[in-house]
């Protein structure tokens, strides 16, 4: 019993031998994430939160029955929770506010938006929006100063 045992472990280590010496180096780990996340650290710049407020008046096209924007993440600012997402309707409605953390105030912003009114079922969105902004803390974008960029099926 004792040969049948040693036999068996000797197979093992040699098995266990070869299998090492043909195996290939495991593939990289490919480890994606936000560096949104801790960009006091990265930057060595401080975070403020950023409030914005939207101008438009109710014959702005774009807005229709129903303007759906959510806030697009990029370098110097992201978004802060539910403040990502906003509605914007007829007569000055909306159902929420952007806020956002910026390490300097932004000049720009982009959004992917699309046409809901306020109660509709998520669905996917148009394409991006781009928008100045003006002011600091407490900063407005005039929707009629926005420039509609490609859809986004034009990114195939």
């Amino acid at each position: 019993m004792k040969k049948i045992i040693s036999s068996f472990v000797l197979c093992a280590a040699i098995c266990a031998g070869a299998h090492g010496a043909t195996a290939t180096a495991p593939a990289p780990r490919i480890s994606i994430f936000s560096t949104s996340t801790d960009w006091e650290a990265v930057t060595g710049l401080s975070l403020h939160e950023y409030r914005g407020k939207f101008k438009y008046s109710d014959n702005n096209k774009l807005v229709g029955r129903g303007l759906v924007l959510y806030y697009l993440d990029g370098f110097p600012c992201y978004g802060l929770g539910e403040g990502v997402r906003v509605w914007l309707g007829a007569r000055g409605a909306h159902d929420g506010e952007l806020r956002i953390a910026c390490v300097h105030a932004p000049t720009e912003i982009r959004f992917a938006w699309r046409n809901a009114t306020r109660d509709a079922d998520q669905a996917v969105t148009e394409g991006i929006l781009t928008c100045p902004v003006t002011g600091d803390r407490e900063f407005t974008i005039d929707l009629s100063r926005c420039t509609r960029g490609p859809d986004w099926d034009s990114y195939k």
